[in-house]
C-alpha cells in the first residue's frame, strides 16, 4: 500500500541502536525550493519528478534549521558533507558561474555551525560543489571560483547532467547518454587532479560500466560513487530485481579494482529502486530496511572493504522512507557484525579521511 503524503512523513519511533557511535554523514543536502519549482517538477510526466515531489514539497525549506533538528534525534553525528542540490544559484551574471552561489551559501552555512552557538556538530565541514564539465576551457575558471567561495572545506565536485536511461520516464531528459565517455568532459576531469579535487557521481546501475571505463583512465583522481551505484527497479526495470542485481554486483566487483574508487552506502530511499519500503504504509521499520537493503550494502563492503566505504543520509531525500534516527539504526543493523575498527571506517572514519576532514 502506497502512503499519502502525510502518512509516510510520520516518523517510525525506535529506541537508538549504540547511541555514542560516532558518525561523519557523508552526503546530506540544503536548499530551498520555490513555489515555481515545486509547480514545474509536479507538471512533468515521468517517475522521477512525480515521486520526488512530494519530497520537495515537504521539505520546501531544508537548511541548518531543519537538518539540525534531524541530527538531535539521538545519534552521535559529529559531522556532515554538504553535495549539491542545486540551490541559491546566482541570480546574475554568466551561466557557467550560478552555481558558485550555491558554495557561498553552503559555506556560511558552514560558518554558522562551526561557530559553535548551534552545537558541536560541524555541519558542512566538506563541501562538495555541482560543475557542469561539457562546458569547456571555461570550466577551469569555474572550479577556481569554486575553490576560493568554499575555502578550506571546498572538497570536490559531483557532475552534472550524468543521470540517464533511454526509458523516457526514469528522468530520461534530465542527463546526457555516455557523457563520462565524453571528451570535452574528460578534458575538464583532468583539472581534478591538478587542483585537487574529488569527483562524486550519481548515475544509474545500467551507466557503470562507463564509469569504470573513467576511473581506470584516471587512477589518480579519487572518485566517490554514490548511492551504491543507484539501482534501478521502476520503469522499463519494474521486477526485474533479480536479473539487474546480478549486473550491478558484476560492475561493483569491477569497480573494486579500481583503488581510486570508493562508495556511499545508502541512497537506497530515492524512488529510482522501486524498493517496498518507499512511501510505505506503515513506515517501513529499520530491521525491515536493513533487510531490503542488505544485498547492496553488504556486497559494497565486501568488495571495496570498510576502508572504502562510507555511510550517507541523503537527507532530506530519502525521508520519503523512513526517518534520519529509523535509516541510521538501519546501518547499524547491517553492520551488527563488524568488528570495532570496521564500524568506526565505515561511520565516520572514511569520509574522514576521503574528505580530508579536520575533526
Amino acid at each position: 500500500m502506497v502512503a499519502t503524503h502525510a502518512q509516510w512523513c510520520d516518523a517510525t519511533i525506535e529506541p537508538i541502536l549504540e547511541p555514542e557511535l560516532p558518525i561523519v554523514d557523508a552526503h546530506h543536502h540544503l536548499w530551498v525550493v520555490s513555489e515555481t519549482d515545486l509547480a514545474l517538477m509536479e507538471s512533468q510526466d515521468n517517475i522521477g519528478a512525480r515521486a520526488l515531489s512530494p519530497v520537495y514539497r515537504r521539505h520546501s525549506r531544508y537548511l541548518l534549521d531543519e537538518y539540525l533538528s534531524d541530527l538531535r534525534t539521538g545519534h552521535n553525528v559529529r559531522a556532515s558533507i554538504f553535495v549539491d542540490a542545486h540551490t541559491m544559484y546566482r541570480s546574475h551574471g554568466p551561466e557557467a558561474m550560478k552555481s558558485v552561489g550555491e558554495v557561498e551559501f553552503v559555506n556560511g552555512i558552514a560558518a554558522m555551525a562551526d561557530s559553535g552557538m548551534f552545537g558541536d556538530t560541524k555541519v558542512c565541514a566538506g563541501i562538495v560543489g555541482g560543475v557542469d564539465l561539457t562546458i569547456g576551457p571555461a570550466v577551469e575558471e569555474v572550479l577556481l571560483a569554486h575553490m576560493q567561495a568554499g575555502g578550506i572545506r571546498y572538497r570536490g565536485i559531483r557532475g552534472s547532467r550524468l543521470v540517464y536511461d533511454e526509458d523516457p520516464n526514469i528522468l530520461g531528459a534530465r542527463g546526457r547518454p555516455h557523457l563520462l565517455l565524453d571528451p570535452t568532459f574528460r578534458a575538464s576531469f583532468r583539472l581534478l587532479q591538478r587542483f585537487g579535487l574529488s569527483f562524486d557521481v550519481f548515475l544509474f546501475e545500467p551507466q557503470l560500466p562507463e564509469l569504470i571505463d573513467l576511473a581506470r583512465t584516471f587512477p589518480e583522481t579519487q572518485i566517490i560513487l554514490n548511492h551504491v551505484g543507484a539501482p534501478i527497479g521502476v520503469g522499463c526495470y519494474a521486477g526485474r530485481r533479480e536479473e539487474r542485481f546480478v549486473d550491478w554486483r558484476k560492475s561493483i566487483e569491477s569497480l573494486a579494482g579500481c583503488h581510486n574508487v570508493a562508495v556511499k552506502l545508502g541512497g537506497l530511499g530515492i524512488p529510482y529502486g522501486g524498493f517496498r519500503s518507499y512511501k510505505a504504509i506503515p513506515t517501513a521499520t529499520s530491521a525491515q530496511l536493513a533487510a531490503e537493503w542488505r544485498p547492496y550494502i553488504e556486497t559494497c563492503i565486501e568488495q571495496f572493504g570498510a576502508e572504502r566505504c562510507m555511510f550517507e543520509s541523503n537527507f532530506p531525500v530519502d525521508s520519503a522512507t523512513c526517518s534520519y534516527p529509523v535509516l541510521w539504526n538501519a546501518f547499524k543493523r547491517l553492520t551488527a557484525g563488524a568488528s570495532k575498527a570496521e564500524k568506526t571506517a565505515l561511520f565516520s572514519g572514511t569520509a574522514t579521511r576521503i574528505y580530508r576532514l579536520d575533526l
